[in-house]
């Protein structure tokens, strides 16, 4: 009746009364649980934590009730950010019940909570020999090879459970690299899947594939600089590109060149390298220290050094590069691309539907969230300016308060 108060009382008396008591222990940790949610308190849900860690310890306890706390405090303690205690929880689990795959599959979850894909790998290729057709582990199993650059073989995994339908395969990140693998191959059934995967709530559109995202923000692939708002921002990139241009030439020219290479696997071939100076709303100090002019002409501009979930960075892309088709992380943010050195002919980004071309001088504004590819054929280097900027319907709470991507 929601009387969590009440209830803790209760069940402490009872676990007074008989300590042995696997269930009188099970209903205080629940109680402290709910009383946890209650007070917003992450004390209490360490108590939470604790007392379902007991409950699996007591004689006699119905292997039912060692799965439901075990499993719980695992939940809780993923919660809390606890992600190793976590691990140690689910491996008690697997090793308590060791034919239960679905005990395996939150431990390979736990692995790749912590970044760690090569035991994940381990965990799923064991379920999958247990359980051949266990869609949640094709998913992961499918995820994990995408994420080893395997994309021929992440296909099948990622299909054939997605297909099956079980418990945690709709998920928006599965229709995404399932899409993404089928694109490199370039096999058209990609929009078929993207198409379902916007059809069941993941994407904004086949396009719009962002996965981080506010609702009801404005959604189109190219925009104006007068639609943005952001004249001010656009007429003083175009005014001082010059200044820019030679700032990023500058540092080009040293022999440690600052310029690291394009490392989010976006490229199919070539060579693309990011000179980086604002980071999630991070200004970079020591890589301002070399243009330093540019850095004190953005500082008049909070849309774009005070955007957390985007970048501001030169870009320099070779010849005989191709970038992937590919969608950004947000549609919190827009993406202008200022041209400083543009060969003729050669360069082209097509973003949804429309291809266009830089210009030196020019910005370009496009939303990145929308699908978007990059061809460079043409006889020498491109160099542009890349500023992200908030979109310009977040509220200034919104600004403050999303979290950096």
């Amino acid at each position: 009746q929601g009387k969590v108060e009440e209830a803790l009382r209760a069940f402490e008396a009872l676990v007074n009364q008989y300590p042995q008591s696997p269930r009188a222990r099970y209903g205080k940790a629940q109680s402290e649980d709910d009383l946890a949610e209650k007070m917003r308190s992450n004390e209490m849900l360490q108590k939470a934590i604790n007392t379902y860690d007991e409950v699996a310890t007591l004689p006699n306890v119905p292997s039912d009730l060692i799965k439901l706390s075990l499993k719980r405090e695992a939940d809780r303690q993923q919660f809390l950010g606890r992600m190793r205690g976590s691990l140690v929880t689910l491996q008690r689990l697997v090793q308590l019940f060791p034919s239960d795959t679905s005990f395996k599959n939150d431990l390979g979850v736990g692995y790749l909570l912590i970044g760690d894909n090569s035991n994940a790998k381990k965990v799923y290729e064991e379920v999958l020999s247990l359980a051949p057709n266990d869609g949640f582990a094709k998913v992961h199993y499918g995820f994990i090879l995408k994420a080893e650059n395997k994309i021929a073989e992440s296909i099948p995994y990622l299909k054939e459970g997605l297909e099956s339908g079980d418990p945690g395969t709709n998920d928006g990140r599965f229709y995404f690299h399932l899409g993404d693998a089928l694109q490199r191959m370039g096999d058209k059934e990609a929009y078929k899947w993207y198409e379902l995967g916007y059809q069941r709530g993941h994407f904004a559109s086949v396009w719009q594939r962002s996965l981080y995202n506010v609702k009801g923000l404005k959604a189109q692939p190219w925009w104006t600089a007068r639609e943005t708002g952001y004249t001010e921002l656009v007429k003083s990139l175009e005014k001082n590109w010059k200044l820019i241009r030679d700032e990023g030439l500058a540092v080009m020219d040293k022999k440690s060149s600052l310029f690291l290479p394009e490392d989010e696997n976006l490229r199919e071939k070539g060579d693309w390298s990011q000179f980086t100076l604002w980071q999630q709303g991070r200004k970079n100090e020591n890589a301002c220290k070399s243009v330093p002019k540019t850095c004190a002409l953005l500082e008049r501009f909070p849309e774009a050094t005070g955007c957390r979930r985007g970048q501001i960075k030169y870009s320099i892309m070779h010849p005989g590069t191709h970038v992937w088709p590919h969608t950004g992380p947000t549609n919190c943010r827009l993406r202008m691309h200022l041209g400083l050195v543009i060969p003729s002919e050669g360069c082209r980004i097509r973003c949804a539907q429309e291809n266009r071309t830089w210009e030196e001088g020019k910005v370009l504004i496009f939303d990145d969230s929308f699908e978007h590819e990059v061809w460079q054929n043409a006889e020498s280097y491109r160099l542009i300016f890349i500023v992200d900027v908030w979109h310009p319907e977040l509220t200034a709470q919104q600004r403050r308060t999303l979290p950096a991507i």
